[in-house]
């Protein structure tokens, strides 16, 4: 599943406009980390905004750092911390919708003007 909503080394913005353009409350994506090598961001879309949490990964396993600094929850692999934030949400938005990039790709080919070309 990961792999699925994972984008890379795209910005916060490009993160974003994604979000805001092809999601709604509750869509999510993972990127990587722009300011710390290694670590991952979800980002999750709760209109207007797009929250990004930081997550991290050290011999104890996967765990998503929070605002108020609570201690971490670790995972055995970032598809359980995600399965987990998904079905309890621990004080934050829902993860409801992965933003799938064959889902924008689909959709990107669904929104494009046919092109008319006289012979």
């Amino acid at each position: 599943m990961q792999q699925s909503v994972y984008y890379g080394q795209i910005g916060h913005k490009d993160a974003e406009m994604l979000l805001g353009k092809y999601g709604k409350d509750g869509s999510f994506l993972l990127r990587d980390s722009e300011s710390q090598h290694g670590a991952l961001c979800l980002c999750v879309r709760k209109a207007p905004y797009v929250l990004t949490y930081r997550i991290t990964h050290s011999h104890q396993g996967w765990g998503l750092e929070t605002e108020n600094k609570e201690k971490i929850k670790w995972f055995q692999s970032l598809d359980k911390l995600i399965q987990s934030y998904k079905e309890t949400p621990h004080n934050m938005v829902p993860l409801l919708y992965p933003l799938e990039k064959s889902h924008l790709n689909k959709e990107d080919r669904r929104n494009r003007e046919p092109t008319y070309m006289e012979m």
